[in-house]
């Protein structure tokens, strides 16, 4: 997930939508409140000891924690402890083929998010600041059909992603993005390049056995690749903190971020575990072809399975190579990059353009933080 910086300078800024009060981040469902008339997150030089790189930093994260929490809900509604027995089991089943314990994890990872939005939100209003809200984005995108699903709109897209699966090789890889590497192999090609759900859209799916494990597989790649950027993100923004309480609650949140990454690298990789013949399933909805290979035999080290520590590469020039988060240099994951990640995989098909140039104008504030002493 590379930034693309001219995107953004392509467009003007839109901070007057937090200053007249419009709804600018997060889904009804974990209780955001609208803005109320709050200055921007660049609107007060300090309030209540925050500078305004932080409070444009924390508004950043709690905007893409509330990004996460939608997403999960959406997985937990179909595949968590909470389905299980369900009209969607089918989609369970397939889930717990990359392992047995994917219904609890799924609803664990779900409100760990939900926790993480309830207290920005709460921290944010501590220090006098109105949190962020999406509220009007919030029911643009039409939910799944299966039975039993809340019929109300959702925030994201999970039914016709494009998920890049280049941090698979990143983190198996001795180079280092943040000092130019690029071309990084991809764990399953073809998923970035059409269009695919990552939950049942409706019966037909959980009627077909082949198709609904290709959704489940589609939605294990997916689980990492929007845990891998969290992971990232945390870590590039805390080096723009300045209050020592706000980087306490960046590195701590970033650290649960972490686990997840870790948890859903592991999983992914038992696609098609033992089998020596390709999986490929024809999407007929997106009409898209997707192939799974066995990554648990045969491979390479840049696509082995069992390789879920990240390698040693260069990190500071002089000094030894060293095992880290990958990236967190300027430019490449940083608030802008992980935004325009998020859209290109395909997360906000069916919002207006109005919604991804905010969440970017908001990132863009996040990015030109810089720490204070």
């Amino acid at each position: 997930m590379e930034q693309s910086g001219n995107i953004f300078k392509k467009h003007s800024n839109r901070r007057s939508f937090l200053k007249n009060g419009v709804a600018v981040a997060g889904a009804a469902t974990v209780g955001a409140g609208l803005l109320t008339g709050g200055l921007s997150a660049f609107g007060q030089e300090k309030s209540e000891g925050l500078t305004k790189g932080d409070v444009a930093i924390l508004q950043l994260l709690l905007a893409a924690e509330i990004v996460e929490t939608d997403l999960w809900q959406q997985y937990r509604e179909l595949g968590g402890v909470e389905a299980t027995g369900s009209v969607s089991q089918p989609y369970i089943t397939a889930l717990q083929q990359l392992d047995g314990d994917m219904p609890q994890y799924i609803s664990d990872n779900t409100d760990d998010e939900i926790s993480h939005v309830a207290f920005l939100q709460a921290y944010l209003r501590s220090k006098g600041h109105s949190p962020v809200n999406l509220n009007k984005f919030a029911h643009n995108i039409a939910p799944s059909k299966v039975a039993g699903v809340p019929p109300t709109g959702r925030l994201t897209n999970l039914q016709k992603l494009s998920v890049d699966t280049s941090w698979w090789g990143r983190y198996r890889s001795k180079e280092n993005l943040d000092l130019g590497a690029r071309n990084f192999a991809q764990a399953v090609p073809s998923l970035a390049d059409g269009q695919f759900t990552a939950i049942p859209r409706d019966a037909a799916d959980l009627g077909d056995a082949q198709r609904i494990q290709a959704i489940a597989n589609t939605a294990g790649f997916h689980f990492g690749f929007i845990e891998q950027a969290g992971t990232s993100l945390y870590a590039t923004l805390s080096q723009r903190v300045s209050s020592p309480e706000v980087l306490r609650i960046t590195i701590s949140i970033g650290g649960s971020e972490i686990m997840h990454f870790q948890v859903w690298h592991d999983k992914a990789g038992n696609a098609n575990a033992g089998n020596p013949v390709p999986f490929t399933v024809f999407d007929p909805v997106n009409k898209s072809t997707v192939t799974f290979t066995d990554l648990t035999s045969n491979q390479p080290e840049s696509l082995q399975a069992n390789l879920i520590m990240p390698e040693p590469t260069d990190f500071i020039k002089g000094l030894p190579e060293v095992a880290i988060i990958r990236p967190t240099g300027p430019g490449e994951i940083d608030a802008v990059g992980a935004i325009n990640g998020f859209i290109a995989d395909g997360l906000f098909i069916g919002q207006p353009k109005e919604f991804n140039e905010l969440l970017l104008d908001l990132a863009a504030d996040a990015d030109r933080a810089e720490r204070e002493s």
